[in-house]
């Protein structure tokens, strides 16, 4: 197994293990808690022996790509006949196309704003979440949202739809962005299980240029202006870890021509086959090349300069982008 593999690994499995520590710490040693800390602990023990990925019923190596999308797992496909394999095989393209169904129109051109985005599942489905909508009642803003939950695979692209349905469910209540952010993480609480989370930048933009943004521990977004690009500071906690946290909101004006890129970190952790990390270093200097172009070019520019750093590597992560600019 090579090493980026490795790391990504094991960067999932100590993600999950101090995601049940902080878990165990607020609502006390349950047993389903201690349970699931003990299998990480353990697969974090295995992680880069002969023992790892080793499926108990064949012996034989669980897939690369199938522990990327759970690094947990202890069973490859050897026991399902060819039907059930072909069943299974129909379920995830089915999967898919539902998923696909759910994304909004990768345009949008509003009053005096315009969006797109690009969205990318390292396999069949993403754990990954990307909106955008118009406000039809009132000012007609624009709200746009992008996150990403924890894991991979069928349940991250669940909880992928939990979220969307979470965030449509409140767009005609009028409520501020912050407790609008609060009460899905209070829904996806509810719904999901210790181990999976997300993180999650939401918005809204006025006609007037003016946006408010709740980045609960996402990637910084990036403003990117005619003369400079700039990082906004996270305001709050991944929506799914503490029902009780409140989450504050920043404030910027954009200027025609001025954009806000929003990425995950599909894109600002991909690493070459070397190790090198693309990093949001990376995303600054390229959007710092291409200040002025539309919200197109800016996603599609984007997403090639990371294809050239990576070159003949592999993504291992969901990958999402999108650019909203002042036209």
């Amino acid at each position: 197994m090579q090493t980026a593999t490795l790391d990504v690994l094991r960067h999932q499995l100590e993600d999950r293990r101090d995601r049940l520590h902080g878990a165990i710490a607020t609502t006390g040693a349950e047993s389903d808690l201690v349970n699931l800390l003990k299998q990480v602990d353990s697969a974090l023990s295995r992680l880069g022996t002969d023992d790892y990925g080793l499926c108990l019923i064949c012996r034989g190596h669980v897939d690369e790509i199938d522990l990327i999308e759970n690094p947990m797992m202890r069973y490859c496909l050897c026991d399902l006949s060819p039907a059930q394999q072909k069943a299974l095989e129909h379920d995830l393209e089915l999967a898919t196309r539902i998923q696909s169904a759910l994304l909004p129109d990768p345009d949008l051109v509003a009053d005096r704003w315009e969006a797109h985005y690009r969205y990318e599942p390292a396999g069949p489905v993403s754990g990954d979440y990307c909106d955008f909508w118009v406000q039809s009642e009132g000012d007609g803003s624009v709200f746009f949202a992008i996150g990403d939950v924890s894991g991979k695979g069928v349940a991250a692209s669940l909880l992928m739809a939990h979220l969307q349905s979470a965030f449509r469910s409140h767009l005609g209540s009028a409520l501020p962005l912050t407790e609008l952010v609060a009460r899905v993480n209070r829904q996806l609480m509810a719904a999901s299980i210790p181990t999976h989370y997300a993180t999650l930048v939401a918005g809204r933009a006025a006609r007037d240029g003016r946006v408010e943004l709740v980045n609960a521990g996402h990637c910084l977004p990036l403003v990117v202006r005619a003369d400079a690009v700039e990082a906004i500071p996270s305001t709050g906690l991944p929506v799914g870890l503490f029902s009780d946290r409140p989450y504050e909101s920043v404030r910027l004006d954009l200027r025609p021509g001025d954009a806000l890129v929003l990425y995950t970190d599909g894109v600002s952790e991909a690493r070459r086959e070397d190790g090198a990390e693309y990093g949001q270093e990376g995303i600054e200097r390229h959007l710092h090349r291409r200040r002025g172009h539309n919200a197109r070019q800016l996603v599609h520019s984007l997403r090639g300069d990371l294809a050239e750093f990576l070159g003949a590597g592999s993504r291992h992560d969901d990958l999402t982008i999108l650019a909203l600019r002042r036209a």
